[in-house]
């Protein structure tokens, strides 16, 4: 598959997946800080 080849072992696919992961890992970091935040008492 021309994709996946791409996506792996070009710059530009690398840099793809860096981004895509670094879009998720701070989704969830959010996710769980604005929890958090919600949950303390004032």
């Amino acid at each position: 598959m021309k994709l996946m080849s791409d996506l792996f072992s070009t710059d530009y696919g690398l840099m793809s997946l860096a981004v895509l992961a670094f879009i998720v890992a701070m989704a969830v970091w959010f996710g769980a800080f604005f929890r958090r935040k919600m949950n303390e008492k004032p």
